[in-house]
Order: C-alpha cells, then structure tokens, then sequence
C-alpha cells in the first residue's frame, strides 16, 4: 500500500556562520539532498533559506546545515526575525568593531617593527640600537600569536572545519593565507636551521595586517549591511503600540495585540491610524505616504476604509476595525518586501555555480604559483613562493561574489517599497527590466472606476444648481451608476436635494418622476423623441459627447429640454504621464478592456495608448496576452515578446497570471493582488514606469557589481602569483591582496546602498 506523499510546505530557516558564496552554494546543497525537499534557496544578504518541503518537523533539515558546518532554526515569526536579524546586525557590527581596533592596536607595532625602516630609514637604526633583529622578531611573534588567536581566531575556527570537510570557503583562505605567513615565521625565528640557507625571513606583519585589513572590511560590510533592512524596520515602526478602544461603554488605551475585529477605535487629529478598519463616524485626510509613496493626503469619509500605520491630519475618526496582527495592510507589505528582499534572480543560480567551485579553484593557483616560484623563483625561492601563494589566496576571496546580487535586491526592493511597489515576486525585478510590451485595464486602472458628471449644457433661461438639484432628487431613487454620479456631483455643490414623488425607472431607457410640481425625465435621444421632447436646441453636442467616450443624459422638466449632461468615468491624473514614461523607455503599450469600443478608443486617443482590445471577456485577456507574447520585435531574437499587464479587477486575474509580469494596482481586489508579481499600492499608474525604472537601477547595479566582484577579483590573481614580476612588472604583496580584498566586499556594499537614492528627485504626481 503507497503512502500518500505530504503536500509540499515552504518553511523559512535562519542559516548562521556563512560568509561567502560558496557557503550559500553548500547550504543549498545540503538541504537539497534531504529527501522530500524539492526546491531550496539560499540568500547570502538575509541569512535566509526558503525550503520546499514535504517533511513533517524540520529536524531533518537542522541536522543536514549543522553537517555541513553551520546552524540554523526555522523561522516561527517572520517580523519579529526581521527584527532580530536586525539586532543581530547591530551586535555582530559591534564585536567586528571591537576586533578590528583590538588587531589593529597588536598589529600596528608589528607593521612599524618590520616595515618602519622602509617607510623611515631612522627607525631601522633605532630598532637595531635598542632591540636588535632577534628580539624584534620575537615582539612581533608574540603580537602577531595574541592577534591570529584573538581577534582573528573565527578565521581558524571556522575555515580549518571547512577544508577539512573538503568544502573551503573564504575562512579557509584567510586561514591558510595568514596561517602560512606566520608558521613560516615561526619556524624562521625559533628553528632557523631547518629553513635552507638564505631563507630565514619573518612575514608576522603580513598576517597580522591581512588580519585586521579583513576585519576591517567586514566591519565595513556589516555595518552598510545593516542599513539594507531599513525599509522593513521603518514598516515597523509605523504600527502605532496602542489603540483607544471603546469597550463596554468606556474609552480605553489597549496594547496592539488586545485590540479585535469588530472594535471602535477613536482616533485623533495627528496620530496614527492604529489598525486597519472603516470610517464609521466622523472625517478627515489621511497621509498614506509611508504606504503608497503619493505625498498629498486622501479624503476619508464615512464608510471609507483606512489603513494602519497611516497618518490622520485634520479631524476625528472613529473606526469599526476589520483586520489585525498579520492581516494588516502593514503586516502584509512587510512580508511581501521581506520575500522580494530574500528572492533569488535567475542571474544569481550562475553565481553560485561558478563561486562553488572558485575557491577549490583558487587553492589550486596557490598551489601551483607556490611550486613555481620555488622551482623557477631566484634564490632564495622559498619566501618568495610563500609571499606570492598567500597573496593569491587573499585576493580571490568571493565574499564580494556571493553579496554582488542579494545585497542589490535587498536595497532596491526595499527603496521600491518605500516608492509604493511591492515586487512579490523577485523573479520578476529582472523580467521586469526587459518588457517590450505593457497592456492595461481600463476601469479601475487608467480610469478611476466610478462614472462622474464632466459636462453639463443648459437651455437658455434656466440655473444650473436648479436643474442639477432637480434632476438629482429623480435619481435619489435610483442605484444605476449614472444616477451616483449626478447625485454626487449634486452633494460635492453642496444643494439641498428635493424629495421625488411617483418615480419610474424606464428600463434600458432613462427614469421620470416628480419633483415639486415639476415633471423631470431623463434618459436617451430616443427617450426624449418617444415622449415628443425637442432636443435640437443641442444640436449635435450629443454625438460629439459619445464619441469621446462619454454617455450623454438628455433632461426635460414639464415637457420641454432643459439640459443635456455627460457622466463618464474620468481618467486618472497620472495615466497620460505614464504612457508618456513608458513611450519614451521604448516600451509599447496597449489596452485591454471590457468595455463598449468606442470609449475604449476615446479614452486610449486621450493618452496615446498605441493598441486597444475591446469588448473584451476575461478569457478573451487572456488569451490576447499569450497573442502579445508570440507576436513582435523579439520573435527575430529567439524569444518571444515579453509582456506585463496592469489591473484592478476581479476578472483581470487570469490576465495577471497570464502574463510575463502581472502588476496589479493596490487599490484593487484581494484575487488580483494575489495573482501578480508587482503590486502598486497607490492607483497611481505611474507605478507602472516607476517599477520598470526600479527593476532597471537594480540590473544595472547588480552587473556593476558582479564586474568588480568577479572581474576584478580574477584580474588581480596574475598580479598576486607575480606573473608580471619576471618581465619587470609589479607584483601584489599579501597586505596589498588583503587590502583589495576588503575593498571590494566594501565597494560591492555601498554600490548596492546607492539605490537607496533612487527617485529621491521625482516630483509627486
């Protein structure tokens, strides 16, 4: 009898001790082999491995990171690991500071000691006079021993492990490259006669500042790494500690965590929004900046819906709460940033693959620079081998590899959030880069997805607060969208609306009734014909209405027309400067929408969309994005053309998931939130070219990243195995390589950091 094998889980687990890519190479490894694990991967930056598994408890995988030398516990919490990893940060930033001064103190004297007569020709004199050669050698001994097994003794402790595992990482480097120079020391000053004739020289100052110089580097690093998860921390601190909660007829002040669904909240002019929940009494503007990244403040209003963590300007509220704890907006953008933060880019898979085996790799070329310069090296070969085999160890360390790509996804993930876009997926920060089309939703997305009255023509002799006033008491009767608009534009003028009386909603035609002791009819053309009304003091104003895509309500009051007026759902502000955005990065757009032709094609001529598909069903988006994607430019170029869509809706949802990237606009149904990539958590549409510039800073910041990495790292080998040397050219000494190789994980850090400016200049739309 089979068993029936478990559904796959995704469990989150802290990995501890890992310092360089081929570190995060093994761990993948490890967890892989364990069976019912079908996928696992490793983020450098977050310390974090995301484990498809089918096992029950997770000790299988504890146990299989612990044999490959390092530690790990499964994340229970995902916020309050982020906040301890942020501690962690902070505290493991503080002791690489308190090292490095502490090697630096032991190895400064060593330094001046051995290499002070070739920086000041007195010193040496005066080391000769007062020390001699013997007892210096035996200072710099002694300094050099307190700082390897002080300062530097997680080198050791961690990368001897490592080798004799059989899996070196950058540990294992420093610990040979600095292990070498200061054994060979040792042996040059306590057993000079077992070294050959001529080679009895000391390099204490080489281990002792390749030391500090490391330290000094993952000082740096640590530091500039805490700063990445500045974005999640700053969401954090957004959600207020306490709530007024009125319970049992009584106000109280309630600690986040007590407060329920279904509570009043009072919240005051200034403070925090405490929960998300809906207006229920009272008005304001709402600053929900720090969520959408749109500086102007949004109008709440009775039965409108408010975030936690947003900032109330003006007036009271009082809020019926509707979700708490990790169902908030705030808890939600929280796990989303920290997922995009933790995502792998298909880029990185190439990285870890060569890192895995670039430090074997690099054992080799010490190896063999070290036999050659002690076969063909001139005499004495012996220190000559050591020096140019421990800078050839150095220089190669890939720390700066393994951090190349997460570190840029961790900033500009972060900066994109606080830009309001949420990347939920970080595959999608590199597809995003290279879309050749974006096709839109219409309402909802480039519209604001409710009808509003835009124009309004009056018959001589008549005042337009009184026709509106008139004609919006007949439609208080009325649900249809039309009758919301006008009876909205009739609130927003402030007008007393009058009562109606036997009113009659004229299916598919228009609605009647009275008002005082006027008759009103409104509707269509041909409603207006049917009942005898002369519309032609109009004209054609009409058609030329529809045929911008508006929908024009004839008004007659006692039998003769009074009004025509437009409803139409508007576009919104930001649409044509995103189409505008999108034109000039080269990208082409289209439209994909349900709605009647020729409103479609007026609102896409307003804003210049290039295609429009309409009267469209949701199987029918669908499949015109699969039409997108096998059709176009890049058909030539081996792969078809790339395509996003942008919706709102409920039935954009296939569409969405359908697409290479599906962006889906913040204000809109939990179902299309759920089926894209990117998430633009104001309506604003220019979200849209904002995330493609976010995803494009980031690759350009990566590759930047991955060439001084890698690049750089290679081009210094030759120099560090003294290629060069023979023909007269430089060569690269250990405390050089050590200096290069911190400079590189340093440089890698803060180009990273730099996305933390992106946009800084954008104007508000």
């Amino acid at each position: 009898m089979n068993t029936p094998a478990l559904p796959a889980t995704e469990l989150d687990l802290a990995i501890e001790g890992m310092s360089c890519a081929s570190c995060v190479r093994r761990v993948e490894k490890a967890l892989a082999a364990v069976p019912g694990v079908s996928d696992a991967s490793v983020n450098l930056a977050t310390e974090r491995a995301r484990v498809a598994w089918q096992g029950g408890v997770a000790d299988p995988l504890l146990a299989a990171v612990a044999k490959a030398g390092y530690a790990a516990h499964v994340i229970e919490d995902p916020s309050r690991q982020a906040a301890q990893l942020n501690a962690h940060r902070e505290a493991e930033a503080r002791r690489l500071q308190r090292r490095f001064w502490l090697a630096l103190v032991l190895a400064l004297p060593v330094f001046l000691l051995e290499m002070g007569g070739h920086l000041f020709a007195p010193v040496h004199g005066w080391i000769d006079a007062h020390l001699g050669m013997r007892q210096s050698w035996l200072v710099q001994a002694l300094l050099t021993t307190v700082l390897l097994a002080g300062p530097g003794r997680d080198f050791f402790l961690l990368g001897l492990p490592a080798l004799w595992r059989r899996a070196p990482d950058m540990n294992s480097l420093v610990a040979l490259g600095a292990g070498s120079a200061w054994g060979y020391s040792l042996v040059a000053t306590f057993l000079p006669d077992a070294l050959p004739a001529g080679t009895g020289a000391v390099y204490f100052e080489a281990a002792a500042v390749i030391v500090t110089l490391i330290l000094l580097g993952r000082m740096l690093e640590a530091r500039a790494k805490g700063r990445t998860g500045a974005a999640i921390a700053r969401l954090a601190a957004l959600q207020p500690r306490t709530a007024r909660v009125t319970r049992a007829g009584a106000t109280v002040d309630l600690p986040i965590a007590e407060v329920r669904v279904g509570d009043q909240v009072m919240v005051r002019p200034g403070e925090k929004i405490p929960v998300d929940g809906e207006v229920i009494d009272g008005g304001s503007y709402v600053d929900e900046s720090m969520i959408t990244g749109e500086p102007v403040p949004v109008e709440k209003a009775r039965g409108a819906g408010v975030t936690g963590g947003t900032l109330n300007t003006t007036g009271a509220l009082t809020l019926r709460v509707t979700h708490t704890g990790t169902d908030t907006a705030l808890a939600r953008i929280a796990q989303l940033v920290e997922q995009a933060q933790g995502a792998r880019l298909p880029i990185q898979a190439l990285v870890d693959r060569v890192t895995y085996y670039f430090v074997p790799a690099i054992l080799c070329a010490a190896l063999l620079t070290f036999a050659a310069w002690l076969a063909w090296g001139p005499a004495p070969s012996l220190p000559l081998a050591l020096v140019h085999a421990v800078a050839v160890l150095i220089v190669a360390c890939p720390c700066a590899m393994g951090l190349a790509t997460p570190m840029s996804i961790m900033v500009g993930t972060g900066r994109a959030a606080e830009l309001g876009v949420l990347f939920r997926q970080g595959t999608a920060l590199q597809t995003l880069r290279d879309v050749d089309v974006v096709a839109f939703d219409k309402t909802g997305t480039l519209t604001v997805g409710k009808p509003s009255l835009t124009d309004m023509q009056l018959a001589p002799g008549l005042a337009r607060d009184d026709v509106l006033a008139w004609t919006a008491g007949v439609q208080s009767a009325s649900e249809h969208p039309i009758a919301v608009a006008i009876l909205a534009a009739a609130r927003d003028a402030r007008l007393d609306i009058p009562p109606v009386r036997d009113f009659e909603a004229l299916t598919g035609a228009g609605v009647r009734g009275t008002v005082g002791e006027r008759q009103i009819l409104l509707g269509s053309a041909a409603l207006m014909r049917q009942a005898g009304v002369d519309i032609a003091v109009f004209g054609d104003l009409a058609d030329a209405w529809a045929s911008a895509g508006k929908t024009p309500i004839h008004v007659a009051i006692d039998g003769r027309a009074a009004a025509l007026m437009a409803v139409a759902d508007p576009i919104k502000p930001g649409a044509a400067g995103a189409i505008a955005a999108l034109h000039a990065a080269g990208v082409r757009t289209a439209m994909i929408t349900g709605d009647d032709r020729r409103t479609a094609q007026a609102v896409a001529r307003e804003l210049g969309i290039d295609d429009v598909y309409a009267e469209t069903l949701p199987a029918d988006k669908q499949r015109l994005i699969a039409q997108l994607q096998a059709t176009g430019r890049d058909q030539a170029h081996g792969r078809n053309q790339r395509v996003a869509f942008v919706g709102d809706g409920i039935n954009d949802a296939p569409a969405l998931a359908a697409a290479d990237v599906g962006i889906a606009i913040g204000t809109g149904t939990d179902v299309a939130l759920d089926a894209a990539d990117v998430v633009l958590m104001s309506g604003d549409p220019q979200g849209v070219p904002r995330a493609i510039g976010v995803s494009h800073a980031t690759l350009v910041n990566i590759r930047q990243n991955l060439f001084w990495a890698f690049a750089y790292n290679v081009a210094l080998i030759p120099l560090a195995a003294g290629v060069l040397q023979p023909l007269g050219g430089p060569a690269l000494s250990p405390i050089f390589a050590a200096a290069a190789m911190a400079l590189s994980s340093v440089f890698v850090v803060g180009n990273a950091l730099r996305l933390k400016r992106y946009g800084a200049g954008r104007k508000a739309s």
